[in-house]
């Protein structure tokens, strides 16, 4: 029995670059930054090339073959995950947004992460959490006011990007300090994404995911690098994820 195909597939060559960058921790020092940016880049170029059909995915159509599209049905998940793989390192899988559908914004603490769109379009909001170092001016806070007892619950950050990626989009990528926080949403129907985590997410070793709602709108017409204040909430109870079975060739790390 021969698995060549398997063995070779750029899913599978994707999985063996993912673990050669992110399986040791990224270290201080020139040598090791270089070695880890190169192999990086070398990750981006795989995820640049890989396609929906390398994965066996359909596009899905927003109106299973009504006049219309349906509105998100009652008790159906609006996000499922399909699961590829996962090691301590990083985890791997697809994203399926059903039309409308957005993931909220959210956060991956400490953790490096690549998105590259199968099918659809999504809109990301890119945004960084801004730490200010002890000492310096305190920023005025937001209007309006915060609940009581919620001040802890308040971030200050920057939108530092929003854009619109397709299949022919190259990938999306987050770092522990940039671009760390985003939200995606589905525009003009379904829409399908390969998601690279590193490592997971993991609540006992301080990964868990939050979500935040957007308290100010950044002024004036350029948006970017100007900062806003988030506010920490709890999960949104219109958004939850499913899952369902990933069915494209098998990935043996």
């Amino acid at each position: 029995y021969i698995r060549d195909f398997d063995m070779t597939s750029i899913v599978q060559r994707i999985a063996r670059q993912a673990l050669l960058t992110y399986r040791s921790p990224v270290r201080l020092g020139e040598d090791a930054a270089k070695s880890f940016l190169e192999n990086q880049s070398k990750l981006k170029s795989l995820m640049t090339e890989v396609r929906a059909a390398d994965l066996k995915l359909s596009p899905r159509r927003a109106d299973g073959g009504a006049a219309a599209p349906l509105p998100l049905q009652h008790g159906a998940p609006p996000v499922t995950y399909m699961h590829i793989c996962e090691t301590d390192h990083f985890s791997m899988g697809v994203f399926l947004l059903k039309s409308g559908a957005s993931i909220p914004l959210h956060d991956h603490p400490g953790m490096h992460g690549i998105l590259k769109v199968m099918y659809g379009k999504v809109r990301i909001s890119c945004f960084d959490r801004l730490e200010r170092p002890a000492g310096s001016p305190q920023v005025s806070p937001p209007v309006p006011p915060v609940p009581p007892g919620q001040a802890d619950t308040l971030r200050c950050s920057v939108l530092r990007s929003t854009a619109e990626y397709t299949e022919e989009s190259g990938p999306c990528v987050l770092s522990p300090d940039r671009d760390n926080l985003h939200q995606i949403d589905a525009v003009d129907g379904p829409t399908a994404f390969m998601d690279i985590l590193a490592p997971p997410y993991d609540p006992d070793d301080g990964r868990d995911c939050h979500y935040y709602k957007v308290l100010t709108e950044p002024e004036g017409r350029d948006t970017e690098q100007k900062e806003v204040w988030l506010m920490e909430i709890s999960q949104p109870p219109d958004f939850w994820c499913g899952g369902e079975p990933y069915p494209g060739p098998e990935v043996c790390l």
